[in-house]
């Protein structure tokens, strides 16, 4: 026993022996790099060295040379205060907007007097005990809508100019089909000032070399590449779908993603800024090289570390470009991100944890982690108390008329009017993440089938190939009776201004666009009835190719004309394609009608020429003549009656300097050989297949009252385009303090609208009747 404990003994204390020794080579070895890296740091020199070294370290000091890097960082935080400034602006005036106007509203439900208090039974001979204005009490006052603090004169008229100039878009590029859509002019001076910004801050401090590359980077190259890593964390923030810069701004992701990519492209003209003037003053001239080998050990190419960086950020730069994108999107998505955690990881190689850049690094590192734990709040397949947890939701698939394709999706989620989410159908396509704007509205109002809990989702949508014709497809292949599987990511976007805060909303939608508008509208008219809405009149106009489309969001229509206050709520319906598919005519053959096409022509004819027109409540009233029981009766007749969609209105010729070449106009005129159409052919209110401009204006003008004096109707339909500007210059007449403009269409669209409400600024400054003019636009594709 003795022998076994002393050996034993021996043998742990010459293990101790071991790793001490161990230890202290380890400790030898770090403080060898720790030396080494101190040394390529700071380059020592005193009264003996060279004068181009002495310049080196009192011109511009390398260990200083982390203050580039905070410029593009100080530069970045200036924006990002104003930016928060003008946010919490806007919420706190649109807060004291709402908040006066449900005060006013509770006050004048409580003091308001009856009809009968105002009975004027014999106003000349001044009799009457309780006249219109008693003269024994004030006349009432005009309803408080603006506090003192709500709205400063200056900062509105400041912010009318800069919308004067931002809201200006750039005309479209466009050669044969290809479209080329410049981003926002508040984007392109943002960035056009941060590459000014970022050049000079390069360029101007001097030196840009110094005598030899073995006195040190030239500087050039150090202030470029610290700035570029100092960006890192801005594009990284700018991409995630939940980002702390959203949180703050209430920007949108995907109206930060155009400063991601314009950042990125910022980064690589700093890359390739920091990688030149290592060629122009290479290190292998007047022995660059001895001193390169004295402070890094290894062979390889002495700049491999760089290239094996700049390779993958121009890869991500060129991909991203519009016309590529376009052209391999699926692709892009695939390789977007592994791309960029490769990036990532050169750079932690090229580095080296030179001065600060490390830190950004970790900072980029950070946002990009914590972003996607923030994520997983996002999705409806995460949260353990939800039913849909780990199986997502379950979804139906509805077609619609002109092809479009409804999914409806019970979901205990919560969502804003125009916000949007992106949908994944595994029963469909296994990988395929697409964005779509939620149609529906997240209300009590509208409680799901599934239980008091869940509210449906509804997301509308026109197949344009990919994702979506699959979903078409599947749809006509298995029935409407297939459920899928969907899981949700979101809700995102959506407009953060209070829409309900402004005196007058105008919505524009293009074709399907109108999905982010029905939402909107809903949510307008829900507070507008509940009394919580400063809204007095809203106006939407919605450019669609055919009437058939109207179907998709027919019961919402009905609900916002039934519910909204009298005299509220205008719409104005714009068929861009009057084309008509009926039987053969002159001899041509026309395309063939899809089996439901005529099915939902008759229904929305039938609609469209008011077939039961509500009444209003005045003329129920008018009509009852005080008899309560008759008024009764009347209006449950109203009710049963079905609710009229707009009559197509008849309006003047366009001006002669507007018209089409004269050479072009004709009109086709049915000879008596020509076959008798067959009497149950759909009504097609007087226009041929094909009707020309000459034609619609033509009938237009036929149908004008007498006198040329045309009633105004709240909901009206006409066949052509839109005239947008003129609409706006029109409306503007009747602006109150505050009017929103929200628009979702095609490019075209957001143009004219952008365009138009950007020189209506103007009227902002100096009248003190007028606050702002606000304008949200939605992308189309979303």
């Amino acid at each position: 026993m003795p022998t076994l404990t002393g050996f034993r003994g021996e043998g742990i204390s010459s293990a101790l022996k071991r790793w001490s020794g161990e230890v202290l080579i380890a400790e030898k070895e770090f403080g060898q790099a720790v030396t080494s890296f101190t040394k390529r740091v700071l380059i020592p020199y005193n009264n003996t060295s060279s004068p181009g070294l002495i310049q080196a370290h009192t011109d511009d000091p390398w260990e200083k040379s982390g203050k580039y890097a905070l410029g593009w960082v100080y530069f970045s935080v200036i924006l990002l205060v104003f930016t928060c400034f003008l946010r919490f602006y806007h919420l706190w005036t649109d807060k004291i907007r709402t908040a006066l106007h449900k005060e006013e509203a509770m006050k004048s439900s409580t003091t308001s007097s009856p009809d009968t208090d105002y009975e004027m039974a014999n106003m000349p001979t001044d009799s009457t005990a309780a006249k219109f204005f008693p003269r024994g009490q004030e006349l009432p006052k005009v309803p408080k809508s603006q506090s003192s603090v709500s709205s400063v004169g200056p900062i509105n008229n400041s912010i009318a100019a800069a919308r004067w100039l931002f809201y200006r878009p750039l005309p479209i590029l466009r050669y044969q089909k290809t479209q080329i859509i410049f981003p926002s002019l508040a984007v392109i001076i943002l960035v056009f000032v941060a590459t000014v910004f970022v050049t000079l801050y390069c360029f101007i401090p001097q030196p840009l070399y110094w005598q030899s590359i073995v006195d040190g980077s030239p500087p050039l190259a150090v202030r470029s590449g610290m700035i570029a890593v100092a960006m890192m964390p801005w594009i990284i923030g700018f991409s995630m779908k939940a980002n702390f810069i959203t949180l703050i701004t209430g920007i949108g992701h995907e109206r930060l993603n155009v400063l991601h990519r314009w950042g990125g492209y910022l980064c690589l003209f700093l890359s390739l800024i920091h990688t030149v003037p290592f060629y122009v003053q290479p290190a292998r001239e007047r022995g660059g090289m001895t001193v390169f080998r004295s402070y890094f050990s290894g062979g390889g190419y002495i700049y491999g570390t760089g290239i094996a960086s700049l390779v993958p950020l121009i890869w991500l730069c060129v991909a991203s470009l519009p016309i590529i994108r376009r052209k391999m999107y699926e692709l892009f998505v695939a390789l977007h991100v592994p791309v960029a955690i490769v990036f990532l990881g050169m750079l932690f190689w090229h580095c080296h944890n030179y001065l600060t850049s490390w830190n950004y690094l970790f900072a980029t590192l950070a946002i990009w982690v914590l972003s996607y734990v923030v994520r997983l709040f996002y999705l409806n397949w995460t949260n353990p108390w939800r039913m849909s947890w780990l199986i997502g939701e379950e979804a139906a698939v509805t077609l619609l008329p002109e092809n479009a394709v409804k999914v409806t999706i019970p979901t205990q989620m919560k969502w804003r009017p125009g916000q949007y989410v992106y949908l994944r159908m595994p029963g469909i396509s296994l990988f395929e993440n697409h964005p779509f704007t939620i149609a529906s509205l997240c209300s009590d109002d509208f409680p799901s089938e599934y239980g008091t809990m869940y509210r449906d989702m509804t997301l509308v949508f026109r197949p344009f190939g990919g994702f979506t014709q699959k979903v078409l497809n599947s749809a006509i292949e298995k029935g409407p009776y297939k459920t899928y599987r969907a899981f949700i990511d979101g809700p995102y976007g959506g407009m953060q201004r209070r829409i309900e805060a402004f005196d007058n909303v105008i919505l524009f939608a293009g074709g399907s666009g109108i999905t982010a508008v029905v939402s909107q509208l809903l949510e307008l008219v829900k507070r507008m009835r509940d009394g919580k809405a400063v809204t007095k009149n809203v106006q939407v106009i919605w450019a669609l190719k055919r009437m058939e489309s109207m179907h998709w969001f027919q019961e919402e229509l009905r609900i916002c004309r039934q519910y909204a206050p009298p005299d509220s709520v205008h719409c104005q319906f714009y068929v861009t394609v009057a084309k008509r598919h009926g039987p053969e005519m002159a001899g041509i053959r026309g395309p063939s009608p899809s089996p439901l096409a005529g099915l939902f022509h008759t229904k929305i004819n039938d609609t469209i020429q008011g077939i039961a027109s509500k009444r209003t409540s005045a003329l129920i009233r008018d009509e009852a003549a005080g008899d309560p029981e008759r008024e009764k009766e009347l209006r449950q007749e109203n009710e049963d009656g079905i609710t009229a969609l707009p009559q197509p209105q008849i309006q003047p010729p366009k001006p002669a300097h507007t018209r089409a070449n004269l050479k072009e106009l004709h009109i086709q005129i049915p000879t008596s050989n020509a076959p008798p159409q067959s009497q149950t052919q759909n009504f097609e209110f007087g226009f041929p297949s094909t009707p020309t401009n000459f034609q619609k204006n033509l009938m237009r003008f036929a149908f004008l009252p007498v006198g040329g004096v045309q009633k105004k109707e709240g909901w009206t339909m006409e066949y052509g385009r839109p005239d947008i500007p003129y609409m706006l210059r029109q409306m503007s007449k009747g602006f109150g303090k505050r009017t929103c403009v929200f628009v979702c269409g095609p490019a075209s669209m957001r143009v004219d609208v952008s365009r138009a409400v950007a020189g209506l600024q103007s009227g902002i400054w100096g009248d003190s009747m007028k606050d702002e003019i606000f304008l949200h636009t939605e992308n189309y594709a979303i």
